[in-house]
């Protein structure tokens, strides 16, 4: 499904997760990426594995749950694994579902889900794809359709390109250090230098971490290119993913810590939301992407 407008190309996969294929920028009859795009011709697999696609949905909850579920209110939530080079559950199940396209134009598309898990996460997701010239609205949504009330957290998980000194501003006040071992956080300290954001920034390699403590706001730069990307977002968290070497990043908008349900204090208070049955919760993700000289 494709969907378009004077100055961008988007490219909606329904079946992979409702996830994006190709998120371009269009000038001159000229596409430029301004999220890694899909290779097809590299996959032999019907369903492709989601983290080769340019951006798929992170819901009911992101990152990884370690132990394997949690505890809320006397009920154990178990999480099955759902990739086999994780320890742990990750970013819940909506990447790996195929959605139901609801309604759909030129400029706009929604998609829909329904998710049943027995003793787990029930509840139905819309996600909605906007394109006004040059931005790119996606709005999230979750309904808790289980039993009792359950920890939700949204967000969204893109892949941009990483090519020439492209750069990244997004201020945060701290940051979780790892344990060394995995990408699960153990303790939140104050931004080092070496990964400041506040200005425009370079990509360390090697960095995989949780930072929060951001007003939604965040801007992508591709000087070679010419272009920038803003971001606005309705979330006060984010994660930033840098493999040594490789031609992406990923700058992930989120609304709760990784592992929120099992850091002290708990999901709430560690920016989940807790939905009783029928409760809904929505996020908004701007993209608006512009020409520099």
């Amino acid at each position: 499904m494709i969907l378009t407008s004077p100055s961008l190309l988007l490219e909606i996969e329904p079946a992979w997760g409702g996830g994006l294929v190709r998120f371009d920028w269009i000038a001159d009859g000229a596409a430029a990426p301004l999220m890694r795009t899909f290779d097809r011709t590299a996959s032999s697999s019907e369903t492709p594995d989601p983290n080769r696609l340019a951006c798929y949905p992170l819901i009911p909850w992101s990152g990884r749950v370690s132990g394997g579920g949690f505890s809320i209110d006397g009920h154990r939530i178990d999480l099955p694994l759902n990739r086999a080079e994780e320890a742990w559950p990750i970013h819940g199940s909506g990447w790996q579902r195929a959605w139901q396209v609801a309604d759909a134009s030129a400029c706009e598309a929604s998609l829909t889900l329904e998710e049943t898990v027995a003793a787990g996460y029930c509840y139905r997701a819309v996600q909605h794809y906007a394109l006004d010239d040059k931005t790119l609205v996606v709005t999230l949504s979750a309904t808790n359709t289980g039993d009792i009330p359950m920890p939700f957290g949204l967000g969204l998980h893109p892949f941009f390109p990483r090519h020439g000194r492209v750069s990244l501003q997004a201020p945060a006040q701290g940051v979780w250090r790892n344990d060394g071992r995995t990408p699960l956080p153990v303790e939140r300290i104050g931004v080092p230098a070496a990964w400041d954001f506040a200005g425009d920034a370079a990509l360390p390699d090697g960095l995989d971490n949780f930072f929060d403590g951001w007003d939604g706001r965040a801007t992508i730069r591709w000087p070679q290119r010419g272009l920038r990307l803003d971001i606005d977002a309705d979330v006060d968290r984010y994660i930033v993913y840098v493999p040594a070497q490789r031609d992406f990043f990923c700058f992930e908008p989120v609304d709760h810590a990784a592992d929120a349900v099992n850091l002290p204090g708990g999901a709430a208070a560690n920016g989940m939301t807790l939905l009783a049955p029928g409760q809904t919760l929505t996020r908004r993700f701007a993209f608006r992407a512009s020409a520099e000289a």
